[in-house]
């Protein structure tokens, strides 16, 4: 028993020290950096979860979307609860809700494309229970997101 508790042990050493090697990947690293963590240099750290190290990727620390665009996203449809958010793909979904003073209930996906604060980065999928919302009320739900993207970049002051 005690044999084979050793070899158990060994073995699990020896699985270890190969994950921490980098020689096998010819010298390209799999992990990237994510500055906001804190975390510089792209390699595991002996304090890294499997789970943090896992979710470095390369690439991983350029998000390709307007933050205005999605804050100003976010802001305006305050009243629909948020489903999912990817700010690497740049899709936000959100659930049914009714906005204060409404009768009619809405559900929108915003697909921002692009970091530049223009029109075109901006692409708006708004539904009712019942299909499609109006293209009035489409249009005027992203014109007032594109205003508050606007508003934000100016009170950040970087125009």
């Amino acid at each position: 028993m005690l044999s084979f508790r050793s070899l158990i042990a060994a073995g699990s050493l020896a699985a270890l020290t190969a994950c921490g090697s980098s020689g096998s990947l010819g010298g390209s690293n799999p992990f990237g950096s994510i500055g906001s963590l804190g975390i510089s240099g792209g390699g595991a750290r002996a304090t890294d979860t499997p789970t943090r190290q896992a979710v470095r990727t390369r690439g991983a620390e350029n998000v390709a979307v307007n933050r205005y665009l999605w804050a100003a996203s976010i802001d305006v449809l305050n009243f629909l609860p948020i489903e999912s958010v990817d700010p690497f793909t740049g899709v936000i979904s959100m659930g049914f809700g009714t906005p204060p003073g409404g009768s009619r209930s809405y559900r929108a996906t915003i697909y921002i494309t692009d970091p530049a604060l223009d029109a075109r980065s901006l692409n708006l999928s708004l539904l009712t229970r019942g299909g499609p919302a109006s293209v009035e009320t489409t249009r005027a739900v992203e014109d007032a997101i594109l205003s508050r993207a606007r508003q934000l970049r100016i009170a950040d002051g970087r125009l």
